[in-house]
């Protein structure tokens, strides 16, 4: 592996000296306090407050949303694993790895409607299935939703690592514990909000690099220098070295047999590690009510172009550079070894700009590994804080005890991701082994967790019965395929193309039926007014056990009636005001009866309430935006292709690189040019605010 090879960087790079590894982290640590002393002085948000440092106060603009989704689905993975099949697949990986995963973007736009419609006030997704269910289902879900984000989160220290220590020669388990310092740091420093604008930031030196690796590959390098030249190459290399499964062997083709397989992997895979991750619930959570759909669906069409547009650079630049003597392996291959590890992606990268090359890598992976890494920690402190500690230790807890916990589960999770990675890197378990394995383990919960926010009919039962049953089948499909197929269960037979397809489609389609089939046997009628009311404002006039009676209290009704229902009153969809009802309490006495972290806040006065209407319009527009934007990329595209067994031209070669250029230049424009358009009122606001406090010594304050 790295051993074996030279590399192009000091270890000097990767500890900090050239502001790699730990250099960069603390450039934003030390950002994020300013961006946060900057936010609490002249602004509503007080990151103080546990509303603001988990939820951004459910205020963030669509933009910024987007921003954040592409941010958060970009892990390592996303670079190191879209170019290990670009290399394996030819121009099937790249297609198949950025269709494969965005179809779960766009359909959680439609969760994304529905948790503003169900549950406009809860913090996590736990808290739903625990108004719903119970504790038994909560702790069933938790259980879960903590191996999805341990599963990521040490997938992103390890294949970073494996690069960082490739580039530059740094020990691997050094790289493993600092790559999350500084994040842990900047995470702990700023909350939900600022997370999202060094998410921001770098999403935009992400795109930036990926173009110019894209722009330097297919128009000024020597090695290549053009797509014309780029098929060429690649029409050499299936010579040489063909692939199995694809149409004679060609790099050039959709007809890949075993890149469909693992577009199905991806499908299934990239299922449970979105509807299972907290951190794109707390997105949605995070999002303004009307615009949640929309900021899905325009974060869905940004990421497709990352891993499409980047590994069609280098994934296809390693293939076709292999037998280049500038190749770190010349004359060797690659070993399937180093190829799973996402090393595929560094070879290109150095042998096409040296050193350069390697920088420009190490930093773009930074980027990745970081952005998805805080959003990770902000996600599960989020699970720990209120579905652990508020949930059964301290119900009772004051802003200052979940301010507190929230920083002391960063530091937590953050040491769980790096130990399980040191553990998967002893093991000998690299990324694309847990990347293939992770959707069987965890697809059970995938269908009962979309069913919990948006089917009243399932039981709690059929919830249950759904996750653990298909956990036991995936499990059972891919020991059980993995034995047949190639007569051993080991981490080698375990880790191949049928045993995880086996077990990744058992244990998503097995947690479908048995949800769907228990519950239709005994189905529940769910009152979603129980989870409306979920952290809801307490008022004069309720029940002895804390239900809100119908004639205290009135927020807009979700449903599809569009009827106006007794809920409780949201701390942060509703402001006080000094209007009452016939027999409602004023405002002030109402706060007075609350716990001072569901107390409404200056930052929740100014969101608005969600309007049923607009909710049902946005939710119409995400199933038929997803449902078509699913079938054009996953059937209408390729599956023509595929079985005509169509071999590219050159001519159409160059169409694609060209068409995935623009992409990435659009994903751009969305991701990076698009929030901040959106925030230039209030970034002037801001600024103003900031000189009139200078100038008036004090008079410029919020």
């Amino acid at each position: 592996m790295a051993d074996s090879t030279k590399t192009p960087l000091p270890v000097g790079a990767g500890y900090g000296n050239s502001s790699v590894v730990v250099g960069i982290g603390f450039f934003f640590a030390f950002l994020m306090i300013g961006i946060s002393w900057l936010q609490n002085k002249y602004t509503v948000y007080d990151t103080k407050q546990s509303e603001e440092f988990n939820t951004a106060s459910r205020s963030v603009k669509p933009g910024l949303i987007a921003s954040g989704i592409v941010s958060a689905w970009t892990w390592a993975a996303t670079l190191l694993q879209s170019s290990t099949v670009a290399y394996t697949y030819g121009v099937a990986g790249p297609f198949w790895y950025a269709a494969g995963a965005t179809v779960q973007i766009l359909m959680f736009s439609i969760l994304a409607c529905k948790v503003k419609q169900n549950a406009p006030r809860c913090h996590t997704f736990l808290e739903i299935i625990k108004a719903r269910y119970g504790a038994v289902a909560h702790l069933v879900f938790m259980l879960f939703a903590f191996v999805t984000n341990i599963l990521v989160g040490s997938q992103l220290l390890l294949g970073g690592s494996a690069v960082v220590t490739s580039l530059t020669g740094m020990p691997v388990y050094a790289a493993i514990f600092l790559i999350p310092v500084g994040v842990c740091a900047y995470v702990i420093l700023g909350g939900l909000r600022a997370t999202f604008l060094c998410d921001y930031s770098h999403t935009l030196i992400l795109m930036i690099i990926i173009l110019y690796f894209m722009f330097n590959a297919y128009a000024i390098s020597p090695l290549i220098g053009s797509p014309g030249e780029m098929y060429d190459l690649l029409k050499k290399a299936g010579t040489l070295r063909p692939i199995a499964g694809n149409k004679d062997g060609s790099y050039l083709t959709l007809k890949s047999n075993y890149g469909l397989v693992f577009g199905v992997i991806q499908l299934c895979s990239g299922s449970g590690t979105v509807f299972l991750d907290q951190a794109y619930w707390q997105r949605a959570i995070a999002s303004r009510p009307s615009t949640a759909v929309r900021a899905y669906l325009l974060g869905g069409i940004a990421w497709f172009a990352i891993p499409f547009g980047f590994s069609t650079t280098l994934g296809l630049a390693a293939a076709a550079l292999t037998d280049n003597p500038r190749f770190p392996t010349y004359p060797n291959v690659p070993t399937s070894g180093q190829i799973s590890s996402g090393l595929a992606a560094a070879y290109a990268a150095e042998t096409l700009l040296g050193q350069g090359g390697a920088v420009a890598l190490l930093i773009v992976l930074f980027m990745a590994v970081t952005s998805c890494a805080s959003a990770e920690l902000i996600a599960v402190s989020s699970l720990l804080t209120f579905d652990v500690y508020k949930a059964y230790i301290q119900p009772k807890a004051t802003p200052k005890q979940l301010i507190f916990v929230s920083h002391i589960m960063i530091c937590v999770f953050g040491l769980t991701m790096a130990g399980f990675a040191c553990i998967w890197n002893a093991a000998s378990i690299d990324l694309g082994w847990l990347f293939l394995v992770m959707g069987l383990l965890i697809g059970g919960a995938v269908f009962p967790t979309a069913f919990a926010i948006t089917w009243r009919k399932q039981s709690k039962a059929g919830a249950i019965s759904g996750c653990l049953v298909g956990l036991a089948a995936g499990l059972t499909a891919w020991l059980t395929t993995a034995k047949q197929y190639y007569g051993e269960i080991t981490v080698e037979t375990t880790g191949l193309s049928y045993p995880t397809l086996a077990g990744n489609l058992a244990a998503i389609m097995t947690g479908l039926i048995v949800s769907v089939t228990v519950s239709l046997i005994r189905p529940a009628n769910f009152d979603w007014e129980i989870t409306r009311a979920i952290n809801a404002v307490v008022i004069p006039g309720t029940a002895p056990d804390g239900a809100v009676t119908p004639p205290e209290s009135s927020t807009p009704d979700l449903s599809d009636s569009g009827e106006k229902k007794g809920v409780a009153e949201s701390p942060i969809e509703s402001a006080p005001t000094n209007t009452t009802t016939h027999s409602r309490a004023p405002p002030h006495e109402a706060e007075k009866a609350l716990p001072a972290h569901l107390a409404p806040t200056a930052a929740s006065s100014s969101i608005p309430e969600d309007d049923p209407k607009t909710l049902r319009r946005a939710f119409k527009l995400a199933c038929i935006a997803s449902f078509v934007l699913t079938f054009v990329l996953d059937f209408l595209v390729p599956m023509p292709m595929f079985f005509s067994g169509y071999v590219f031209s050159k001519g159409f070669f160059t169409g694609w690189v060209v068409v995935s250029f623009i992409w990435v230049f659009c994903s751009s424009a969305i991701s990076c040019f698009l929030p901040v358009w959106e925030t230039r009122e209030s970034f002037g606001r801001l600024v103003g605010r900031v000189v009139g406090d200078v100038r008036g010594g004090g008079k410029g304050r919020k």
